[in-house]
């Protein structure tokens, strides 16, 4: 009886997880991105298949996971620097919800019969774009730090702030007015004290909170707690008539700067994940085919529209806030297409009977199959992404030439040079980052712009007088061709080679290099050793043990220049060795009688 009872509770979840299971990683593989694996698995499971029917329902559910993704977001953004944005928030995101707006409601009008109230709700409905898809991208590239992931997520706060006046606006724009007394200076007023009241709370109340918690010790309690602000944040703000997600980013900024913010960040993660998965699976799951395929022609139609008009507004306000070409062409394909609010939006002016039900179910499949097309708009921007030149200085090797020449300035090369300038040793520098010398030179560093796998740049930096080449470039393919050319052209010179890993120092060997050293071997072995000095290893013991790694690390390498990357391996630890070979005893150790009685 009770497993009768369960099976229709668990039922649906469990359909869930495994179309996600099978579907994420599937997409992913071939290269669509999990989230087009979520939307095609909720289109399977509900519009195709009719295993789950409430879509809708579920829509609501997985919103959480939106809200709980602005929070992690505002955990990431210090109040300082979200005032460092303001003029990105207020100005672009400002100019392109009022521009995007007003030129697709002027579409509307022109393409349809709609009046002039329903035009404006499709028009900024569908000016909004997606937060969860946007951000979500972002992340999954590592872009949400750079200068165009900060550019959309400005957009992107400036859109979820402008919700709520356009959700103000409805009752208004309802035939004869209906429910315009919604839009009262008391409701004004209830949203702005709402706001202060959450910015006051986080910041007298919520670090102490945390502070009792985690001195109890019970990980679960905090969970709970982060869960609490989370949801309570973004409560308080939906019943102030604005985004639950601008509450939880509220509370996120607010505990940005909180000693608590990683734990915060690492006991929310795996709920946002799961939820925003499930937020994309019911968006497949809400989609209503039969809208789909009775207007099949009108969607074709409007959703080319739809990303190409906002695209082409979102570079021209890139590029006129100072964005360059890339960075705008990016920002055009990230958020051309519909957002979660829209939904919102069409909905609420479908039940103010500003346009029937049909036409909000229109609406909202055009903002999922513009949704769908995300990724495919981001790899069409990637194409228009233009290659930017390196930039070239004047080859000047005016006074070059040295004992020592240096290929390479990185930060490998850098502390070499601290080395051989503190002994008294001149190094002729070549780097063929302009950016490096430019940056040197402001240090005084005797340093030339040039690319050491050309002989000419070699000749004219000295490389006849110099006694040792010290190879300090980042990447083995340059190294290679580095080495390459002097072995080669100038026999007579020392090569002293950075090695990129230890098959590279193998490979170096074989070219008979006069000295190479791993980039992180020293660094390693300094920091194992200080390791286990923190333990409560002796100084002198820790410098034995870390000598003693050295020496079988020559050997290893010594038998793999003969034998193979794979050979040497007793050379090698993998487990905890006994120290004793290492230590000198302190006494002479005793046989014992083997007479003597066992103990125990």
């Amino acid at each position: 009886m009770a497993v009768e009872t369960a099976a229709p509770l668990y039922y649906e979840p469990l359909l869930l997880l495994g179309a996600a299971v099978i579907a994420a990683p599937l997409f992913a593989r071939i290269g669509l991105g999990t989230i087009l694996g979520y939307l095609a698995a909720g289109i399977a499971i509900g519009p195709v298949l009719l295993l789950i029917s409430d879509g809708e329902e579920l829509l609501h559910v997985a919103e959480l996971g939106v809200v709980l993704l602005l929070f992690i977001i505002g955990l990431e953004l210090k109040p300082a620097r979200l005032w460092a944005m303001r003029r990105s928030i207020f100005g672009m995101g400002l100019i392109q919800v009022m521009v995007t707006g007003l030129a697709l409601a002027a579409l509307t009008l022109l393409l349809t019969d709609m009046s002039y109230g329903a035009a404006f709700v499709v028009g900024y409905g569908l000016a909004l774009s997606s937060t969860a898809f946007s951000v979500q991208t972002l992340e999954s590239q590592g872009a949400l730090n750079s200068r165009y992931g900060q550019t959309s997520f400005s957009i992107l706060l400036f859109q979820d702030l402008a919700i709520a006046p356009l959700l103000a606006l409805v009752p208004l724009l309802s035939p004869g007015g209906e429910g315009a007394e919604a839009i009262s200076l008391e409701r004004f007023a209830l949203a702005i004290a709402s706001v202060v009241a959450l910015i006051v709370a986080g910041r007298y109340l919520l670090n102490p909170l945390f502070r009792i918690i985690a001195n109890t010790g019970a990980k679960e309690v905090m969970i709970a707690a982060a869960l609490l602000v989370v949801l309570g944040s973004a409560t308080i703000m939906q019943m102030a008539g604005l985004s639950m997600a601008l509450g939880a980013f509220i509370a996120g900024v607010l505990l940005a700067e909180s000693s608590f913010r990683h734990e915060l960040e690492a006991d929310i993660e795996p709920f946002r994940g799961i939820l925003l998965g499930l937020f994309f699976m019911a968006i497949g799951l809400s989609l209503d085919l039969r809208i789909v395929l009775e207007n099949w022609l009108s969607i074709l139609i409007a959703v080319p529209i739809l990303m190409l008009v906002k695209a082409a507004i979102l570079y021209g306000i890139s590029r006129g806030f100072g964005s360059d070409h890339n960075c705008a062409v990016r920002v055009a394909a990230l958020l051309p297409q519909g957002g979660e609010f829209g939904f919102v939006l069409f909905t609420a002016a479908s039940s103010a009977f500003i346009f029937p039900q049909s036409t909000a179910s229109l609406l909202i499949a055009i903002v999922t199959v513009s949704m769908a097309l995300t990724p495919l708009s981001v790899r069409l921007g990637e194409m228009l992404i233009r290659t930017e030149p390196a930039e070239e200085m004047d080859e000047d090797f005016e006074g070059a030439g040295a004992d020592v020449m240096m290929i390479g300035f990185s930060r490998f090369g850098q502390m070499v040079s601290q080395v051989l300038l503190s002994g008294g040793t001149d190094v002729t520098i070549i780097d063929h980052s302009a950016d490096r010398v430019r940056a040197a030179e402001r240090f005084g560093f005797r340093i030339y712009f040039g690319d050491g796998r050309r002989k000419e740049v070699l000749e004219a930096a000295g490389i006849r007088n110099a006694k040792i080449v010290a190879v300090c470039t980042n990447g083995a393919t340059a190294t290679d061709q580095i080495v390459n050319l002097i072995r080669d052209e100038y026999p007579h010179v020392r090569l002293y080679v950075r090695s990129y890993d230890r098959a590279h120092t193998l490979s170096l060997r074989d070219r008979d290099v006069d000295y190479e050293l791993r980039e992180t071997v020293e660094s390693a072995l300094v920091f194992g050793g200080r390791t286990l000095q923190a333990l409560g290893t002796s100084e002198e013991i820790a410098s034995e043990i870390v000598e003693d790694v050295r020496r079988l690390d020559d050997e290893r390498l010594a038998i793999q220049s003969v034998e193979g990357i794979y050979a040497g391996n007793d050379k090698m630890h993998v487990r905890p060795v006994i120290p004793e070979p290492l230590i000198k005893p302190k006494r002479e150790s005793q046989r014992i009688d083997q007479d003597d009685e066992p103990v125990g």
